[in-house]
């Protein structure tokens, strides 16, 4: 059973003007942002990790590329573990998301939600476990490897390794650059760690 560290990205601008990027090109890390991937990087450097993935969107890819170099390790690029796929949303605020009536949907049943134009959150809950199963499958039992992803893609697959109901996926929490620990494998999972958070020792050192 191997163990996955599933690493959101840092933070971007995106994030702090409340707006949705989706799988939009040319996010990149703010330097909050910056400073986060290093911090994890640091963080990670002895850690016995065989290897480091990411998604392909830039600001994830920025956030995994430290973390690999600081291991000696190259940042693999793997398609499944890319942002969900907000279709007509991409762009928009949350604020202005917020007025739509079909906004209760997606924060009560997301498993009857798709995204005008993109994917449905089961879709996207399939994607990511189909890739997390695909490098598990590359892995020795005891290996521990990165998966740098984003926010809904992590909480998707935490909520599946643990049984949990699609519905309810949005009551986890994955912070910029936090960590989310999963040892999985053929007889069950465990969730060893849920949203470990540097940011705060970021900001009170």
């Amino acid at each position: 059973m191997p163990t996955i560290l599933l690493i959101r990205h840092g933070e971007n601008d995106y994030i702090k003007k409340g707006i949705l990027p989706g799988q939009m090109p040319g996010v990149h890390l703010n330097d909050k942002g910056c400073a986060q991937a290093q911090a994890l990087a640091e963080k990670l450097a002895q850690a016995p990790i065989k290897a480091v993935y990411s998604s392909p969107l830039e600001r994830a890819f920025e956030t995994a590329e430290p973390i690999a170099k600081a291991l000696g390790l190259q940042a693999i690029v793997r398609s499944g573990l890319i942002e969900t796929n907000c279709g007509e949303w991409q762009g928009k605020s949350h604020k202005s998301l917020r007025r739509l009536k079909v906004w209760r949907m997606v924060q009560s049943t997301p498993s009857l939600f798709r995204f005008p134009g993109g994917e449905s959150f089961a879709e996207s809950q399939g994607r990511v476990v189909g890739e997390i199963e695909s490098l598990r499958a590359q892995h020795e039992e005891k290996d521990l490897f990165v998966c740098v992803s984003h926010g809904d893609p992590i909480r998707l697959a935490v909520a599946y390794y643990l049984g949990l109901p699609l519905d309810h996926f949005q009551r986890l929490f994955a912070a910029p650059a936090s960590i989310t620990a999963l040892y999985v494998g053929e007889a069950g999972s465990r969730l060893l760690t849920l949203n470990f958070d540097l940011s705060f020792n970021l900001s009170n050192p």
